[in-house]
């Protein structure tokens, strides 16, 4: 059985602390509340979490306090919290050691996301000997893409791709037949800075369609109502 993730949700508002416990909850992360400075400290040295939610505006120590306490011992990722949205309040989090920014208020399922992927940046890797071979390039009739030099070929030809179009094309296709929806890519190729935003994967998908014309054997297709496929049907 795998072990949960450990979260720690600095914020003195309980209405908020327990929305964001219920979301993470859900997504079977172990959670704990904090109050106030005091108690933060008190439950990181206990707690051991994962990653830190810190709210900015706290009771007798503050936020940023609470950061720099942290960061003398530890690199446990930490996403800041505020109603504070000016870029100096922003600069100085991120400055102190804070691995994001989050303004109030936000929608709960993008704080989710920012963390699956805080997460996955800051995760230690396995051990080189654990790490399975990873296939770098990709190929089908008249067809052939290579995310180690960063290449396509196509009918024989090479074909310009920016670097964002290729990674979405070799994601896709080095993955036959599988759905995945606007939101996953998003995640995947472009990370956490565009959640919401599923208006970028459509255009990169139109992009594709017009440089490579589909094949008897394969195409990039639509899914409607969930998102894109390469689909194969050799």
């Amino acid at each position: 059985m795998a072990v949960k993730q450990k979260i720690l949700i600095v914020d003195d508002d309980a209405h908020i602390a327990e929305l964001i416990s219920l979301y993470l909850t859900k997504e079977m992360y172990d959670v704990r509340i904090a109050e106030d400075g005091d108690m933060a400290l008190s439950l990181f040295a206990e707690f051991s979490p994962d990653l830190v939610l810190l709210d900015l505006m706290l009771p007798g120590i503050d936020g940023y306090e609470v950061c720099r306490r942290i960061r003398k011992t530890h690199s446990t990722p930490i996403i800041m919290l505020s109603a504070k949205g000016e870029t100096f309040d922003k600069v100085l989090g991120l400055e102190l050691g804070a691995d994001d920014y989050m303004i109030k208020p936000f929608d709960p399922k993008e704080l989710v996301a920012r963390v699956k992927a805080v997460l996955r940046r800051t995760a230690v890797p396995a051990p080189a000997e654990e790490v399975k071979p990873r296939a770098e390039v990709v190929s089908y009739p008249g067809l052939t893409v290579s995310q180690t030099n960063y290449s396509v070929t196509y009918d024989g030809q090479p074909l310009y791709m920016p670097p964002k179009e290729l990674e979405l094309l070799y994601f896709l296709a080095s993955q036959p037949n599988q759905v995945f929806t606007r939101e996953q890519l998003l995640d995947h190729i472009w990370g956490y800075e565009y959640v919401g935003d599923t208006r970028t994967v459509d255009v990169h998908i139109k992009r594709l369609r017009e440089k490579l014309k589909d094949h008897e054997t394969w195409s990039i297709a639509t899914v409607w109502g969930i998102g894109y496929k390469f689909n194969v049907t050799q």
